[in-house]
């Protein structure tokens, strides 16, 4: 008796903890079907103006499409380069060997510890350094490289792809080196596809961090028509009289893109997360 008693408290506590976690997005997609009057007073039935607050939402001067294209660049770009940059470097430390190695390593994880709010002023100084060094114009503030150069050499990437590199069998690679295939070959068409896993779950990863970004891009994106969706949808909270079915429409179709990646890679993700290799 006393298991079944335990198994259903368990079932209600799950039950319970699902509702909670659930709740915040069925709020957010029936907030986006009413009007703002409608969200004021709680309600939790769907609405019929969807189509209305899109529309709002895209002719307002927030310039909403041109945050949601600067978004996804900048996601799209920082996530590619950090796949290879930052797998690069936990490749490295595991399979070249030096004295200095586990020193740089551990210098790096030491980076971890130092909050970004302190590193803001010496990044916005050095940044607005470029404007006038031609060529580095191009990761100047203002442009959409100084968000990205910033992102594609994380510690916590390197940390991650170092641990899953350390369960990669060493024999491929040492075939591949008698079969006289160069390192960046090895690293390029064997590692990678070998490690599919890894890099589905660091692509989720690195690509949500990159998506919901706020701090530097409202520092370093001082335009408004280079801003991205966060500072967007911050911009639509601050006004006197906020539309908040306006808001939470442009909250729910920000949050398509990031939804889409990880259902799309879920499974990868937990392998990867895991420290699983799949060829």
């Amino acid at each position: 008796m006393s298991k079944k008693v335990l198994r259903v408290l368990q079932y209600v506590f799950l039950t319970i903890a699902s509702i909670v976690s659930v709740f915040p997005i069925f709020w957010m997609i029936i907030a986006s079907t009413n009007q703002s009057v409608d969200v004021t007073k709680g309600t939790l039935m769907p609405g019929g103006y969807f189509f209305e607050n899109l529309k709002t939402l895209l002719a307002s001067d927030l310039q909403y499409t041109a945050a949601f294209k600067n978004s996804l660049l900048i996601a799209v770009v920082t996530t590619i380069l950090a796949m290879v940059v930052s797998s690069a470097a936990g490749y490295a430390f595991v399979i070249y060997k030096s004295r200095a190695r586990e020193r740089v390593f551990s210098l790096i994880l030491l980076s971890m510890m130092i909050p970004f709010a302190a590193l803001m002023v010496p990044l916005f100084r050095l940044f607005s350094k470029f404007n006038s060094m031609g060529p580095l114009k191009v990761i100047a503030l203002n442009t959409p490289m100084a968000v990205i150069i910033i992102a594609i050499a994380t510690a916590f990437l390197i940390f991650f792809f170092r641990q899953n590199t350390q369960s990669f069998p060493k024999e491929l690679i040492e075939a591949a080196r008698i079969d006289g295939l160069g390192e960046a070959g090895i690293f390029f068409r064997i590692f990678m596809p070998t490690n599919k896993s890894c890099y589905a779950a660091a692509i989720v990863v690195t690509f949500m961090t990159s998506w919901n970004n706020y701090l530097w891009p409202l520092i370093a994106l001082q335009s408004p028509e280079k801003r991205t969706l966060p500072l967007v949808i911050s911009a639509m909270g601050s006004s006197y009289t906020p539309d908040y079915g306006m808001i939470m429409t442009a909250v729910v179709i920000a949050t398509i893109p990031t939804a889409l990646i990880f259902f799309l890679m879920q499974k990868q993700f937990v392998a990867g997360m895991t420290g699983s290799v799949k060829g």
